[in-house]
């Protein structure tokens, strides 16, 4: 009896010990540490899940990214980071005994996991809107619906010519496209993308305005030559802020040195000066710089300094008159008709001519020596070819930009209050005065100019309540701004354009 006891328990030891776990058998422990960091930035991750198989401790990262089991059994290890937003990563460790073992994870961003960005939704210009100017601002709206950051791509194309423009934006939800096509039809869409998904925008689709609404025209210098441009002024958000915001259109090339534009109402063409071969040419465009033609060939205008030259619109604009030296021209827009219609008495150059509107037989004149100075400014009857008013002579400095009132009674002009005369023609108290045809009385006008600079290239605005000019400080190779300010009392500046000249106003 007790050998049947004794067998019975020797079995079931055998038994018992065939069916035991698979387990780390217990010959020493280790430590094991290890980070956690975003591959595609390195930046520590926290709070990642940490588990081992075979099981351990079950541990978390820290801010740092980092992780520590202080006790863990030798052996063969697969350890698992584990994280709502990231992909799983898995790495293989030995630990031994009484040895610290590393580990090191760059995680992935879950695709499984990740959430897309909002569909943009196009808010401006609205689908089907018309008549716009060339240039906009598109503005939508969008946002992460998610950690992931969200780039955007815009994309326009030309519904005539099949052009696309295309821009990449990260966070900001605004595009500005200068100098689009007139009178054409373009589509838009944007499309939100993160690290793993893309949407797109509905197309939403628009026209441009035939020809560009702009009242104001100015010359800019671009890569050495003077390039026309048209702008326009927009509603401010807020009436009392000075600065005050411009729609623009480039009318004329780069590759030409084209200047002192003048838009006439009754022919909606625009004049202006071209160097064509050396010489300075009058030619006239639409208002939108298309169909440019030169008017002048033979007589071309000139005098001294071809910057300092300007001619005027006339007889409803079925005339233009320009000087050539000592000589007045009178031209037809389409060329033709060339004709002398008056010349200096003593030689002097003809700089600058201005038409009364309603008096098409009264002109102002500007005349100088060679060197720009022994000035003259006067008024002349054509029809006898008699001076009727002399505005200024005898005096010393430049004299520059004059331009009638539409009645003949006003004339507006700058002169350089400090007198110099100087071999470089320089400037360097340019200010504008108001001179009364009737009374014959001067005026400074006090639009709050300041020491150092020249206030120059004065003109009416349509309503004669404002007058537009040039101010550029009288440094060598300084900048010029347009500015407007009204005829009453001088309150601020009030810059319309910058690096710019030759400022004209119609309406």
């Amino acid at each position: 009896m007790k050998n049947k006891i004794f067998y019975l328990i020797v079995s079931t030891l055998i038994i018992l010990a065939g069916c035991s776990e698979d387990t780390i058998e217990e010959n020493g422990v280790g430590r094991l540490t290890g980070t956690v960091v975003a591959k595609t930035t390195n930046t520590p991750l926290e709070n990642i899940k940490i588990v081992t198989s075979p099981a351990s401790s079950t541990v978390f990262t820290d801010a740092s990214g980092n992780f520590v089991i202080e006790t863990i059994s030798v052996g063969e290890y697969s350890v698992q980071a584990e994280s709502d937003i990231y992909a799983d990563a898995f790495e293989a460790v030995s630990i031994l005994n009484n040895e610290t073992s590393i580990v090191v994870f760059e995680l992935e961003v879950s695709k499984t996991n990740n959430i897309e960005p909002l569909v943009p939704e196009l808010l401006t210009p609205t689908d089907g809107a018309s008549n716009l100017e060339p240039n906009i601002q598109f503005i939508w709206s969008s946002s992460e619906s998610d950690t992931d950051e969200i780039i955007y791509k815009f994309q326009l194309r030309n519904g005539t010519t099949n052009e696309i423009i295309s821009r990449e934006v990260v966070a900001d939800t605004t595009v500005t496209i200068e100098n689009l096509n007139l009178g054409t039809n373009y589509f838009w869409q944007v499309s939100a993308s993160d690290d793993s998904s893309e949407v797109q925008s509905t197309v939403s689709q628009f026209s441009t305005n035939s020809t560009p609404q702009n009242n104001y025209f100015y010359v800019r210098s671009v890569n050495g030559n003077s390039v026309i441009y048209s702008g326009n002024k927009k509603d401010a958000s807020n009436e009392e802020d000075a600065e005050v915001n411009f729609n623009e259109f480039k009318l004329t090339s780069e590759s030409f040195n084209s200047f002192r534009p003048h838009k006439n109402n009754e022919t909606s063409k625009i004049a202006f000066l071209r160097t064509v071969n050396g010489a300075t040419q009058l030619h006239t465009m639409n208002l939108d710089g298309s169909g440019v033609k030169q008017v002048t060939s033979t007589i071309p205008v000139n005098g001294f300094r071809i910057d300092e030259i300007d001619y005027t619109w006339a007889q409803n604009g079925g005339k233009l008159y320009y000087p050539n030296f000592d000589k007045l021209y009178s031209i037809n827009p389409d060329g033709g008709g060339s004709t002398l219609i008056y010349k200096t008495t003593d030689g002097s150059f003809i700089s600058e001519v201005s038409v009364s509107q309603f008096d098409d037989n009264l002109i102002a004149l500007k005349t100088n020596n060679s060197d720009g100075y022994n000035v003259r400014v006067y008024t002349v009857r054509l029809s006898s070819g008699t001076e009727e008013r002399v505005i200024f002579q005898n005096g010393m400095g430049a004299v520059k930009g004059i331009d009638l009132n539409a009645n003949g009674t006003q004339l507006l002009y700058s002169k350089d209050t400090s007198g110099s005369q100087n071999n470089e023609y320089r400037q360097f108290a340019n200010r504008i005065f108001i001179y009364d045809l009737n009374t014959g009385v001067e005026r400074l006008f006090d639009n709050g100019a300041v020491s150092g600079s020249n206030d120059i290239q004065p003109r009416w605005s349509p309503s004669e309540g404002a007058i537009i000019f040039t101010r550029k400080p009288s440094n060598i190779n300084s900048v010029p701004n347009v500015l407007v300010s009204p005829l009453s009392e001088y309150t601020s500046d009030n810059i319309l354009f910058t690096n710019a000249s030759m400022p004209d106003w119609e309406e």
